[in-house]
Formats: C-alpha cells, sequence, structure tokens
C-alpha cells in the first residue's frame, strides 16, 4: 500500500499555546482513516497541515505528487453552495470550478449515486441537512479526486441520515478512492473506518484498526478506548 501524505513531526503553535506537538503520521492508498480526539486537540490544525492550507512551524509533509491539490477533495463542516440555484445546478457550477464538463446524463448519474434524484430541482439552501451533506460531498467529488478529506461528514444528522453518508463514504472507498476523515460519532468510526489515529493533547495517543484499539486498550468498544485515553490526568 502506497503512502499518499507523509508527515514527520509536525509542529504548530498559535501565539505563544503549541497546539501539535511533534506529530508524525501516514495516509495510505485505498485507505478509510479516521481522525478522532476532544475538541482543541489539533486535528483541524493538522488536516490543514496535511492539505497545506496551514504550514507547520515544525516538521515536514510530503505529498505523493506535486499538483496534489488538483486531485483532493475537502468538504468541510459547513459547504458554501451558491445561493439562489438548484443542487442540479450547484453540482454544474461546481464542476465548471474545477474545469470539469459533466454532460446532464453524467449530472443526473452523480444525483442519483447520492439519492438527490428526486430533489434535484430543490434550491440547494432548501434540502435537508443530510441532502446538503450528501450534495457536499458529490461536489467533493466531481474532480474525481484521489483522496477525499471529511470534516464531521455526520455532524448533527439524524439516524437515517448518518446511515445514508456512511453509505457513500463505502461506496468511495471501494471505488478506490482514499477517504481521511474527522469525527467525534465512535459509532461511525468503527462502522467506517480501516484505521483510526487518536489524538490527545496536540499528540497521537493510539493508532490502529478498530479491533486493534480494542485489543491494545481494553473495553466493550470504541467509545470506552476513547474515555479511557482522552481522561485528563
Amino acid at each position: 500500500m502506497s503512502t499518499l501524505i507523509e508527515a514527520k513531526k509536525l509542529i504548530k503553535r498559535f501565539k505563544n499555546r503549541e497546539v501539535v506537538k511533534g506529530l508524525s503520521m501516514e495516509v495510505r492508498e485505498n485507505e478509510v482513516l479516521a481522525l478522532i480526539g476532544e475538541n482543541g486537540t489539533g486535528k483541524s490544525t493538522t488536516l490543514s497541515m496535511l492539505l497545506g492550507i496551514l504550514q507547520p512551524d515544525g516538521g515536514t509533509v510530503r505529498r505523493w505528487r506535486e499538483d496534489y491539490k488538483a486531485h483532493v477533495g475537502v468538504q468541510l463542516q459547513a459547504t458554501p453552495f451558491f445561493e439562489g440555484y438548484s443542487a442540479e445546478e450547484n453540482l454544474t457550477l461546481f464542476a465548471a470550478l474545477y474545469h470539469v464538463k459533466l454532460t446532464k446524463q453524467e449530472i443526473a448519474e452523480r444525483l442519483e449515486q447520492c439519492g438527490l434524484a428526486d430533489a434535484k430541482k430543490t434550491p440547494a439552501a432548501r434540502l435537508s441537512l443530510g441532502q446538503q451533506k450528501r450534495l457536499a460531498i458529490a461536489v467533493t467529488t466531481v474532480q474525481r479526486p484521489k483522496l477525499i478529506v471529511l470534516d464531521e461528514p455526520t455532524a448533527g444528522l439524524d439516524p437515517r441520515a448518518r446511515h445514508e453518508v456512511r453509505q457513500m463514504i463505502g461506496n468511495l472507498a471501494q471505488n478506490g478512492v482514499t477517504v481521511l476523515f474527522s469525527s467525534h460519532d465512535m459509532e461511525e468510526v468503527s462502522r467506517t473506518a480501516n484505521r483510526v489515529i487518536l489524538m490527545h493533547g496536540g499528540r497521537i495517543a493510539a493508532e490502529g484498526t478498530p479491533e486493534e484499539l480494542l485489543l491494545a486498550h481494553g473495553g466493550e468498544n470504541l467509545e470506552e478506548v476513547y474515555m479511557k485515553l482522552t481522561a485528563v490526568t
């Protein structure tokens, strides 16, 4: 399995506070990798450094190609859709921004794949939160990226909507797309991720498959492992 992104000894400071403290990690081809940890532990900062949005104050990031940005899709918690435009029109507009020309048939297929065929004429702002999340992922994949980064993809969703987003992530993985996502939902992580990196206090506290983490740290489920490793000492 080849490595898409390799980070070594990353350090990031904001003012006088060190947020990320010598972190080293890899993002590997054809995996679904979950980055977990409590709020303020440096997850978003780490993702931003991996993507080149933020520059580290120490350490290095090596990516698999120079033009990696053209092959990465990023979905933040809030995607700014074009106001007043339908789901179908938003998908078309975002494709144009990526210099991708989609036929009407291809747009219809993308909307079908994300479960929005019946809502294609609905203004994006009027879609349910779950529908907006699925449209955001469809927009993220419009240029057929090698790597997709999702920040809390199921935050605030009801159980059915969470299930639908998980299915989309699973389908992406089956089609050879590497997925890196952050989450506070340990059930989602257990069901979706091949590998988990748990951050605590700006460092990696544990890493492995969900099964490996349970064996190494005990507990009935991943949430118990999370609570144990993020306990204040």
